[in-house]
């Protein structure tokens, strides 16, 4: 679902932001280590391997976590074992920690004008601060399917990510 038309222009990073959903399968280690590596299912071991030659649009992902909220790449976690299961859960994560994140998002890139969002319904509700600021938005691309990075690399073409 798009709620804008796409550009065709080439996005510099600062103007685009990727939320991928978090997966179950994880690196089992004792040891924290980024998040970008951490998990190895879903759309996540897509998205580490298309953007490992480039390190400033790398940056540009956040991997939401029912967890921990919306991650940076490089944040460094533990092994964990914490789903959302229901609505409830949700919208408490929202609440406690992806508002906040999100609003501290936007602030920090103020030329923030494209995302694409790869993530489960249930952990959509967790977003729906982005909601607030469609405004500002050129493009908001959801794809309501954790394993929806070859639908989502539609979106990185017309961005010139891909």
């Amino acid at each position: 679902m798009t709620l804008r038309p796409p550009s065709t222009r080439i996005l510099s990073p600062e103007q685009g932001l990727i939320i991928l959903n978090c997966s179950r399968e994880k690196l089992v280690t004792s040891v924290p280590v980024a998040a970008l590596d951490l998990y190895q299912g879903a759309c996540v071991p897509l998205a580490r391997e298309h953007f490992a030659a480039d390190p400033a649009r790398r940056a540009r992902i956040r991997i939401l976590s029912a967890a921990h909220g919306l991650l940076r790449p490089e944040n460094a976690i533990s092994t964990y074992d914490h789903r959302l299961t229901n609505r409830v859960e949700a919208m408490r994560l929202h609440e406690r920690t992806v508002s906040a994140q999100l609003d501290a998002e936007l602030a920090e890139t103020p030329s923030l004008r494209h995302m694409l969002i790869v993530v489960e319904p249930l952990y959509l509700l967790a977003l729906q601060r982005v909601f607030d600021h469609l405004d500002r938005f050129d493009q908001i691309a959801l794809i309501p399917n954790p394993w929806g990075w070859p639908e989502g690399l539609t979106y990185l073409h017309q961005w010139g990510w891909a």
